[in-house]
């Protein structure tokens, strides 16, 4: 199964804002960045990302489950885009900062860091089980 980030400013939509949705979750909506959509369009039931706070705190806060795929977002006029559905998986117990994604060569070459940008990427198995053991989880 393939990872994913996905990134939120927190003053939109923070993690406590995405555990506070349960078990049913929310979609995921609003991306209009046609490589961010593509990886949208990849993702699968039961796959997981990290969920990123962006802005000032530049943070990966928990992780997320992707419980419906690829569907068409009613909040763009032009159709062009979509969005999927997610629920709150687990808190990391220590949040990974970017600061702490940059500062060792192992993961030099994470989207996070080379298509900082990019609200919506991809993650290797070996950057999910560094993150997440940086993160105080297991690797799942």
């Amino acid at each position: 199964m393939a990872h994913w980030l996905l990134k939120s400013d927190p003053e939109t939509w923070s993690w406590q804002d995405q555990v506070k949705a349960g078990k049913k979750g929310t979609c995921w909506d609003g991306v209009r960045n046609h490589s961010a959509k593509l990886n949208l369009m990849a993702m699968k039931v039961g796959e997981q990302a990290f969920f990123y706070h962006s802005g000032e705190e530049r943070k990966i806060a928990g992780i997320v489950e992707i419980k419906k795929p690829y569907y068409p977002d009613p909040t763009d006029k032009s159709g062009k885009f979509g969005m999927v559905d997610v629920r709150a998986v687990e808190a990391m117990k220590m949040p990974v900062t970017l600061e702490a994604v940059k500062a060792g060569p192992r993961l030099a070459k994470m989207e996070l860091v080379t298509n900082s940008r990019l609200s919506v990427q991809k993650v290797s198995e070996e950057e999910w089980t560094i993150i997440s053991a940086q993160g105080g989880l297991p690797a799942s």
